[in-house]
């Protein structure tokens, strides 16, 4: 399944890549991470869990940045460990200024399910992926939105 989506923030380009490039930021804009550790720079382990229909799901994953181009691209491979059905994921972001203090973010995904939760039905994954996407667009439009990236104003001294 691949999903793509954009969006805008008031925000300078370099730090919205250092903001998305950080994994703690990245992991609280995506439902259900949890125990994320730092296993080297560019590496991490996670537990990923989530619901799908009545069902509950818990994954142990690794993530891994496969590329980094700052200030305009990032991107990740995810990978579960040891079980019959995973989640196997690329996703990447980048990034392009508009104006002096506007940055528009393109992000995309492509994720595939395997094994007997994979045979669950495309249509069930395909709907939660899609409400887990707007969730992550929502967080983090909301996350530079309540964050303060505007230049420092020159004091005035009396």
């Amino acid at each position: 399944m691949k999903f793509n989506g954009e969006l805008t923030v008031k925000a300078p380009r370099a730090a919205v890549y250092e903001k998305v490039r950080d994994a703690r930021f990245f992991a609280s804009c995506v439902d259900g991470v949890r125990d994320l550790v730092e296993l080297s720079p560019d590496r991490y382990s996670a537990v990923f869990e989530t619901k799908v229909a009545y069902m509950k799901f818990g994954f142990k994953v690794t993530v891994e940045v496969t590329r980094s181009d700052p200030p305009t691209r990032s991107r990740r491979r995810l990978k579960e460990r040891r079980s019959a059905s995973s989640p196997h994921d690329g996703h990447g972001v980048d990034t392009a200024q508009r104006n002096r203090d506007e940055t528009r973010i393109e992000y995309e995904v492509d994720a595939a399910l395997t094994g007997k939760l994979g045979s669950l039905g495309q249509p069930v994954l395909r709907s939660k992926a899609r409400e887990m996407e707007k969730q992550f667009a929502a967080r983090l439009a909301a996350a530079f939105a309540a964050a303060a990236f505007a230049p420092a104003s020159p004091e005035i001294s009396p």
